[in-house]
């Protein structure tokens, strides 16, 4: 097999990033499209030591599980990676993503995992979900004005002004802002000159709230016959934020960190469940609300509060867990590393009218040591809600020194999960319950929230004795 061979292979599994794999005399070959099932038709694109690239060219056999993408950009937008497969079936490839791994790298054994799974929380409408949508804005080859999204791994603009995973409001005021920028000569961004004023425009909606933001990002800080889009967007319903990000910098970072007023307030208001959040343009918030709950109800049951306990909760963002979990705890702690977010965190505590949730400005991996070494820090339960590289080895063993009732780790890549489970493991934690739950249909992402309780302190001696016995086996 060498680069460009059309070859023939059949789809026996699917990268964490949505990809076909298929394997040609035990080679795998990752293939874009492709899904569990299709025999197909590929190219082969590049071939390294291990693995190789192949292009899909034809499905010469679909799936069972195949079907027609609701969206004609599926192919070429980065957004969805697996839209050509039925929901049903997405549903069973993440939980059994989540199941692989946790066996794989997390070393558990599977009816360890079968015991302690719960059922996958899918979504009953995998379709209108995302409350936030960011498009950027360019020109097509003709000179037109155009947004949409970026095609997959690249910064070229698929123009679109659909998505079926955004609300529908979306359409009509990118038709607005674009029928405007086209009668008053407004230049788009060009990020290979740095000219042209719009960059991005980003759209919030408060699923609860019915309330609506608009913020279009710039490159400076005054917008040209800013109130004749004023006066076409606020006939919208709902519309509540018209706001600037300023953005001067040559990157390829969406926002800056200047927001300034262009009609109304610069933030909108939403709630997941009864807990009342404030989002502005630089604002963590959860893109799926409906999810969301489900998740956060979740995590507060594994947490089993009975209004007596210290919860800390690390990686906090805008307190979404930390408020939730604030109800029903004596005190909440929580930590994150962005200012502003630990701003909105105490806003919207405020909001809440909820006066037992203290929040800390910081790495978590340095104020839970600090704190703890101290003597300021005490723990029933704590949460851990990391990014994709998980938590670092500082913090886990702070936790485990901590010695909490509970974890709670809710996260956004069973891979790095499943590794940090396994150290906490070692230091006299199991793994009680775990759930996946499906906050980004038509992607290949998915999140899972595991219960870790200590141990009996006999079976952490025996487990102990038997791992020494196997060492010297």
């Amino acid at each position: 097999m060498k680069k460009d061979d059309l070859i023939q292979v059949t789809i026996e599994d699917m990268s964490a990033e949505g990809a076909g794999i298929g394997k040609m005399d035990g080679f795998p070959l990752f293939i874009k499209d492709a899904v569990i099932g299709d025999t197909v038709e590929a190219k082969v694109m590049k071939l390294k030591k291990n693995y190789g690239f192949a292009r899909l060219v034809n499905v010469l056999s679909p799936s069972p599980d195949r079907v027609e993408p609701l969206c004609p950009q599926a192919r070429r937008c980065g957004g969805c990676q697996i839209q050509e497969m039925s929901y049903p079936a997405q549903a069973r490839f993440k939980e059994n993503k989540i199941f692989s791994n946790l066996q794989r790298i997390g070393g558990y054994e599977p009816a360890v995992l079968e015991a302690a799974r719960e059922p996958f929380l899918a979504m009953e409408n995998p379709w209108r979900y995302r409350n936030k949508a960011q498009f950027p804005v360019g020109l097509s080859k003709d000179g037109r004005v155009i947004a949409g999204f970026y095609a997959g791994r690249t910064h070229s603009i698929i123009e679109s002004s659909q998505c079926f995973l955004g609300k529908e409001c979306n359409e009509e005021i990118l038709r607005i802002l674009l029928d405007w920028m086209e009668e008053f000569h407004i230049p788009p961004y060009r990020e290979e000159t740095g000219k042209g004023l719009v960059r991005h425009i980003l759209i919030r909606c408060g699923f609860s709230s019915g309330q609506i933001m608009v913020c279009l990002v710039l490159n400076g800080e005054r917008l040209p016959h800013a109130e004749e889009l004023v006066s076409r967007l606020t006939k919208l319903p709902g519309m509540t934020s018209i706001c600037l990000n300023v953005n001067r910098q040559r990157t390829n970072v969406i926002l800056g960190q200047t927001v300034l007023p262009l009609w109304g307030q610069t933030w909108i208001e939403d709630s997941i469940g009864e807990i009342r959040y404030r989002i502005s343009p630089l604002s963590f918030y959860q893109v799926n609300p409906v999810q969301t709950r489900r998740l956060y109800e979740k995590a507060l049951e594994y947490a089993a509060l009975t209004g007596s306990e210290t919860v800390w909760d690390l990686y906090c963002g805008i307190g979404t867990i930390s408020l939730f979990l604030a109800r029903n705890a004596r005190q909440v702690c929580g930590v994150e590393i962005i200012p502003a977010a630990i701003q909105d965190a105490r806003q919207n505590a405020a909001l809440n009218g909820i006066t037992n949730a203290a929040f800390f400005v910081g790495r978590a991996e340095e104020v839970l040591p600090e704190q703890y070494a101290k003597g300021d820090a005490r723990a029933d339960v704590i949460v851990v809600d990391p990014p994709r590289k998980g938590c670092e080895e500082s913090l886990l063993n702070t936790i485990a020194r901590m010695c909490p009732e509970r974890v709670v780790y809710v996260s956004c890549d069973s891979a790095t999960l499943a590794r940090d489970l396994k150290y906490l493991r070692e230091r006299g934690y199991e793994l009680r319950k775990w759930c996946g739950v499906d906050q980004f249909p038509m992607t290949a992402h998915v999140e899972t929230v595991a219960l870790l309780s200590h141990k009996s302190p006999d079976s952490v001696i025996n487990e102990k004795i038997t791992a020494e016995t196997e060492n010297h086996i």
